[in-house]
């Protein structure tokens, strides 16, 4: 099965993901383009590849690009899918075949504060970037806060890291 058949027979993103997934594993050679940046240039060769392909696009934002503060793209989460909308409209590239996804997201932005505030800024990113129609969520609380205890140049306890993703 071809991506375009993926694409035509599910009718919406999760199925066509999921379609894409269970061909993929039954030896088919289809997968996802995936990029992220916040930079036009990159976002309008991703979509003019991937309609090339008939194929999907997943776009993805850090938390050091978007956040809800506007990251050094000055962009929210809302910002950011509306930017990638209206690129996409422009290239003419069907808005159905984007997956919105954050990448990395956990408290790496504020990892020079305290867990509980770092923490707290980090989850109101992830409910900013779901709200916004994100569908592909990477949770990172892999890092350390300027609070946690121990050497600074060891990583965190897997349990600390379980707790925080959690």
């Amino acid at each position: 099965m071809n991506m375009r058949d993926i694409i035509q027979k599910s009718g919406d993103l999760p199925g066509a993901l999921i379609r894409l997934v269970q061909s993929n594993r039954m030896g088919e050679p289809v997968g996802i383009y995936s990029i992220c940046s916040s930079n036009r240039f990159v976002l309008e060769a991703g979509m003019q590849q991937a309609a090339a392909d008939a194929a999907l696009l997943s776009i993805e934002s850090t938390s050091n690009q978007v956040n809800q503060f506007g990251g050094y793209s000055g962009m929210k989460p809302a910002d950011f899918a509306r930017f990638v909308r209206t690129v996409a409209l422009n290239m003419g590239f069907p808005a159905e075949r984007i997956l919105l996804g954050g990448d990395h997201l956990g408290p790496h932005v504020w990892q020079d504060e305290p867990a509980g505030s770092a923490m707290s800024k980090a989850c109101e990113l992830v409910r900013s970037c779901v709200e916004a129609g994100y569908v592909k969520i990477h949770l990172d609380a892999s890092m350390r806060c300027a609070d946690d205890p121990g050497d600074v140049r060891s990583p965190l306890a897997e349990e600390r890291i379980t707790a925080r993703a959690a």
